[in-house]
């Protein structure tokens, strides 16, 4: 396996066949800083999604649906490949890192399956930089605002 990937992060990155590596992406999000990491977040998912990957992630998606195997690797790279690497850059404890990333999941989840799955107008015809600054700041919200964690 190292000898072919290099890394077991390498080799799941292969077998779903992500167009790139989240870790290659990492700074494009971070390049505004704290304060834009929503609106990056989300211009990043449009680009990829708006790419050549997107039939063989729309197949992913729609199979993590019924499938729980497809489900996992689709829960795998989105939180552990993505989400967990830009709440890692944010200074807070673990626990509300992972809860923080889980909400954004939420959200950037369902701008797919409405805007690729679904097809649900506006949000289809809608520009990216629309979308961004209409989503993000709750994507912004979810990682680095006000919100109440479970058990407080």
């Amino acid at each position: 396996m190292h000898h072919y990937f290099g890394s077991k992060d390498k080799l799941f990155l292969a077998a779903i066949e992500a167009p790139a590596d989240p870790a290659d992406l990492l700074p494009e999000v971070l390049a505004g800083g704290r304060d834009d990491l929503g609106r990056n977040v989300v211009r990043l998912l449009l680009r990829v999604w708006d790419g050549p990957m997107r039939p063989a992630a729309l197949a992913l998606v729609r199979s993590a649906v019924t499938n729980e195997w497809t489900a996992k690797l689709l829960r795998e790279f989105l939180v552990t490949q993505v989400l967990r690497r830009v709440v890692g850059t944010l200074e807070m404890p673990a626990r509300e890192r992972e809860i923080r990333g889980a909400l954004a999941a939420s959200q950037l989840i369902g701008l797919v399956v409405g805007r690729y799955v679904l097809k649900i107008e506006p949000l289809v015809s809608a520009s990216p930089e629309w979308l961004a600054a209409t989503i993000g700041p709750n994507i912004q919200r979810y990682l680095t605002g006000d919100i109440e964690l479970p058990g407080r």
